[in-house]
């Protein structure tokens, strides 16, 4: 046996981690501690020239293009190896688009020809790093927030909630606040706004924001900052709108629906004897959930709600957040890298060979995979 191995037989023991996200896709190696990539999820298209984001396909075919592209970027400008006869774990949300999912696999086996992909459920594989197998998870990520409770180990789909309160909301009251404070900005893009709203917001406590809400306040709100856009132009992002802008996710719809009453009506939909133990195990995870003061706003919410009548079955008296080994924007992708060093890549893989004989990929939402023969 020789002494050194080649390059060859190093990089042949790798496992592709991806974790495709509307915003951001996160890529790395099984067993790696974080993903060596964070980029956006959009290619260059060939036509106009102009960036496009892998969510904004037309149809089947030309997502199948998009993502031929941009898988193409991510193995040969990024981590440098041959996408043949190599396994791949894909770690997706449970309410994935199903043409999304099917579409992925088909670019991965017929046109990379992978030898086997390993699709794990993000809600369920980010408490791998934590070591339970019980907790409420929200993701909030730029499209929406999710909340599934998993349930020793098994996803409690009956009792998910889900509502358009991620990101993209922020960016839509942040760039109508903008606007109303500076004359002369036409437009900004996605990525000043998030630029923004990263280097200047923050959640700021319940007692500021409804202090501030009013037309006259009592308080002064934080300094003022002057952002520089392209060129000579700058915006000035007042104090007040650096307070509130995440004040989306607390404000109850209609249907007196919010971020924390998610939360509460995940636990209302599972057993009696599991409320406790996922009051006291919540894991929030996505880029969002990197917002400053975002968890310490949420319980104050949290407390808030139980007062209400609505929540009079639930006897919780305290809130519990965990806080996983790594940023909230890959939780997910290191549970899907911990999973890649496990026997459940060859028990539980999709090969090649018995993707091309049905051409699909197994699914919970399709009765055909659920069925168990006694």
């Amino acid at each position: 046996m020789p002494i050194y191995e080649g390059i060859g037989a190093i990089t042949d023991k790798l496992v592709v981690v991806m974790d495709i996200g509307a915003a951001y896709t996160k890529l790395g190696f099984s067993g790696e501690f974080s993903p060596r990539y964070i980029i956006r999820s959009e290619v260059r298209c060939k036509e106009t020239g102009l960036m496009r984001n892998i969510r904004d396909y037309k149809d089947d075919q030309d997502l199948y293009d998009l993502l031929v592209d941009f898988l193409h970027s991510l193995y040969f400008k990024y981590v440098l190896i041959s996408p043949k006869d190599r396994p791949v774990v894909v770690v997706e949300s449970l309410l994935c688009p199903t043409i999304f999912r099917e579409t992925l696999a088909k670019v991965l086996f017929c046109h990379y020809e992978v030898s086997m992909i390993l699709v794990v459920p993000s809600h369920l594989v980010c408490l791998a790093s934590l070591g339970i197998d019980t907790a409420l998870v929200l993701d909030v990520g730029f499209s929406e927030a999710v909340a599934i409770p998993v349930c020793h180990g098994l996803p409690v789909i009956h009792a998910w909630q889900a509502l358009p309160l991620a990101s993209q909301a922020v960016h839509i009251n942040l760039k109508s606040m903008l606007t109303a404070n500076n004359t002369g900005i036409s437009s900004l893009s996605e990525w000043e706004l998030e630029d923004i709203k990263v280097r200047c917001c923050f959640v700021t406590p319940k007692d500021r924001a409804m202090e501030l809400s009013k037309t006259t306040p009592s308080l002064t709100a934080c300094p003022d900052v002057t952002y520089p856009l392209q060129g000579s132009k700058s915006i000035t992002v007042l104090g007040k709108v650096r307070e509130t802008v995440y004040e989306t996710f607390f404000q109850e719809d209609n249907d007196h629906q919010c971020v924390s009453t998610m939360l509460l009506d995940a636990i209302l939909k599972v057993n009696l004897d599991l409320r406790l133990q996922l009051a006291e195990n919540i894991v929030i995870m996505g880029g969002t959930a990197m917002a400053p003061g975002l968890k310490s706003r949420l319980k104050e919410e949290l407390y808030e709600q139980l007062k209400k009548d609505r929540y009079s079955k639930l006897k919780i008296k305290v809130f519990k957040f965990h806080s996983p080994p790594c940023k909230d924007n890959y939780t997910s992708w290191l549970g899907g890298a911990i999973y890649g060093c496990t026997e459940l890549l060859g028990m539980k893989g999709l090969t090649r060979e018995n993707y091309l004989k049905e051409n699909r990929l197994p699914d919970w939402a399709n009765m055909r995979d659920n069925l168990r023969t006694l």
